[in-house]
């Protein structure tokens, strides 16, 4: 089966995503339900701040704050730019990377440098990145072996997106029988797959599927961030595909829910909490309830959109607004944070 989409298009379409997450409101009107719980405030941590601990492990590989640099783009030469910042200030502060859909990549290889960051971020967790059914289009393990080798990449992230296929213009949308093919490429594939939503969450029921699957990390992606139907919306080009992205603008399953229920169905399945995260408070939310670390898409886009010293600023800030989470809670790292009844919901809320 060929792609509907040509290598031009592909491209095309990756450089108005940058463009409308960058200059258009594309963000769901309903939250990520983050804001229903609040922490405990320790008055006396009888902790030295200097001395909190940020560090964790994930998938093998030590970072030095519980952040990833979700996966946005690649392709263009203004994503180059994007990417080599971003690589640059992973790299300095030891934080965890992924990059935007490699399909274009494979579909036209001289822009395979936009994503090659490896030789800037030699030391960080960096994730390779494709559309799960893309394995439905002629893509196998080779095309899944190349996206790793050409970033030298640490997991492939399989990103899911039954909607944004649905809304967008000549979109992919056969996701038959993919379950069954994800399985044969973990088995087959030498580096870890991440299976990552793009907004709409994963359900602790999916979640179990795809453990058994092989999947070794669940990224929830949950809905509460950047909305892709709006996002689609914006780039439609008939009436029916902008009807359809404005009714699904607010789809999905919030943050905090997915969090919560995966971490309840699969206590140690490593989880990345993405989704609307805006700040070092949310972050630190989400692993109180479970996550193991926090990515944040639209935050570092714009921080890179600008230049490298705003990047290294909001991770500086980010640092700090964990930190001091810890800080005021009494604990000293992230994993007593994980452990700890710190977090509450919120007086007359529901989680």
């Amino acid at each position: 089966m060929i792609p509907p989409s040509s290598p031009l298009q592909t491209q095309t379409r990756k450089a108005d995503h940058l463009r409308i997450c960058l200059e258009e409101d594309v963000q769901f009107a309903n939250t990520n339900g983050l804001e229903c719980y609040r922490f405990n405030h320790c008055c006396l941590p009888e902790l030295d701040r200097s001395e909190i601990d940020l560090t964790t492990t994930f998938l093998g590989k030590q970072l030095s704050a519980p952040l990833l640099i979700s996966s946005m783009t690649g392709g263009t030469e203004q994503a180059r730019i994007i990417n080599q910042r971003l690589a640059t200030v992973a790299q300095h502060y030891k934080i965890a990377m992924g990059v935007g859909s490699q399909r274009v990549a494979v579909e036209k290889p001289i822009v395979a440098s936009t994503f090659a960051v490896r030789s800037l971020a030699p030391d960080i967790l960096l994730f390779a990145n494709l559309g799960a059914v893309q394995l439905n289009y002629n893509y196998g393990l080779d095309q899944c072996l190349q996206m790793v080798d050409l970033l030298e990449a640490d997991a492939l992230i399989l990103h899911l997106n039954p909607l944004q296929e649905c809304i967008q213009t000549k979109g992919d949308t056969n996701f038959s029988v993919l379950l069954d093919k994800i399985s044969i490429l973990c088995s087959e594939l030498p580096v870890p797959v991440i299976a990552k939503e793009v907004g709409n969450g994963i359900s602790a029921a999916m979640t179990k599927k795809l453990i058994e699957a092989g999947v070794k990390a669940i990224d929830v992606a949950g809905a509460g961030g950047t909305s892709w139907a709006k996002v689609e919306s914006e780039r439609a080009e008939t009436p029916l595909q902008r009807r359809l992205g404005m009714t699904f603008a607010d789809w999905g399953l919030p943050t905090a829910e997915c969090i919560t229920s995966i971490r309840a169905a699969a206590p140690k399945i490593p989880l990345i909490a993405s989704g609307g995260l805006r700040h070092g408070l949310d972050i630190a939310k989400a692993i109180a309830l479970g996550a193991d670390i926090g990515g944040m898409a639209l935050p570092f886009l714009q921080a890179a959109d600008q230049s490298e010293a705003a990047l290294n600023e909001l991770v500086e800030v980010l640092i700090a607004e964990i930190t001091t989470v810890l800080f005021c809670t009494g604990n000293a790292t992230i994993e007593q944070l994980k452990s700890s009844s710190a977090l509450q919901v919120r007086t007359g809320e529901v989680a």
